[in-house]
């Protein structure tokens, strides 16, 4: 196995690029099949990628399931986290933070993954419905009982992860983070780093748009960025002047706009990793290329420079989805 530079999440140490394996079952299109996305995986540890993100709402099981026949046999050689709260309630996409509910999703993904330990388990979202505090408590609970390492949170506040922590020491925060979703700045990020939380970042290439991977505004029907505003007309014209601009700063680097991306985002603090996600083995080895690099400091400030807050178009997540999410807003920021 290749050595990769490492980052510490929690009690973790982990490649300083984990993958999210979202996209492998879930959410984009088109997917690969399952040779395929078996492959991407091997291939994944191989080249010493050792954080890998799942979690039970992807394919409703599928994806956890994915994992559980491919790589559990090396399952010494890397970090585990999935997910629940967010996940199939009687058919459909549903929220339930509820412990009795905690406790049976986490049972399905012990089984669907084919361990009896979950190194890091998250609650997806915040149920609003249910004390953040209750929910945790749950969790806290599997922690004793030997089921799950550590506790995480995923598109929460920094309000939310005070309480949280309060309840029991909180390892990681996963939040949307890239150069145009910078919500993470205006409070989680610096709560998390006083806290000593690790912060995971998601979709650190803009759910492919600023790796260049969308070039036309019909995306394939049932991908879930369809529905997006920044992905829908008149906004995706606007966002695409954006990824020329990134990918003539690529240019200048000898670089791809996804390896800016990237640097961009392990420059913001040491205690951050993302997982990008891919389909592609040359995708995956473009994006572990960014820490094989020095990346010169202004640079970093051009990218910043480039993608303000309110540079993007449109706003993050239609109506229904930004109601699920707990994340701090910026002033002004568009919302469904």
């Amino acid at each position: 196995m290749t050595s990769l530079p490492t980052r510490t999440i929690g009690p973790f140490t982990v490649s300083a690029i984990g993958l999210g394996c979202m996209n492998l079952s879930h959410a984009y299109l088109p997917r690969p099949d399952a040779a395929e996305a078996e492959r991407l995986l091997r291939h994944a540890l191989d080249v010493g990628v050792t954080f890998f993100d799942t979690a039970a709402l992807y394919g409703f099981g599928a994806n956890e399931e994915l994992l559980g026949r491919t790589i559990m046999d090396r399952r010494g050689d890397f970090t585990l986290a999935s997910k629940c709260v967010l996940g199939e309630i009687d058919g459909k996409r549903g929220l339930d933070g509820s412990p009795v509910a905690i406790t049976k999703v986490l049972e399905d993904s012990l089984r669907r993954l084919k361990v009896e330990h979950i190194d890091l388990y998250y609650l997806h979202r915040l149920d609003p419905k249910v004390p953040i505090e209750e929910s945790v408590g749950a969790l806290a609970r599997a922690v004793e009982a030997g089921k799950i390492g550590a506790i995480g949170l995923s598109e929460m506040s920094a309000a939310t992860l005070q309480r949280a922590h309060a309840v029991h020491p909180i390892a990681a925060m996963q939040t949307e983070y890239s150069p145009w979703t910078r919500n993470p700045e205006v409070a989680v990020l610096d709560a998390c780093a006083k806290l000593g939380v690790g912060f995971v970042a998601f979709s650190p290439v803009g759910r492919g748009l600023l790796a260049g991977n969308v070039h036309a505004a019909h995306l394939q029907q049932g991908d879930i960025r369809a529905n997006m505003p920044r992905f829908q007309a008149p906004h995706l014209r606007a966002n695409l002047a954006l990824v020329d601009q990134l990918k003539a700063l690529a240019a200048q680097a000898d670089a791809t706009a996804t390896q800016l991306c990237l640097a961009w985002l392990l420059a913001k603090g040491g205690h951050i990793v993302p997982i990008p996600g891919t389909t592609s083995i040359a995708h995956l080895d473009e994006d572990l290329a960014t820490l094989s690099r020095i990346w010169p400091e202004d640079l970093i400030a051009a990218i910043d420079a480039l993608f303000t807050f309110d540079a993007p178009s449109g706003p993050r997540y239609p109506r229904e989805a930004q109601a699920q999410v707990d994340t701090e807003t910026w002033e002004g920021e568009p919302l469904a």
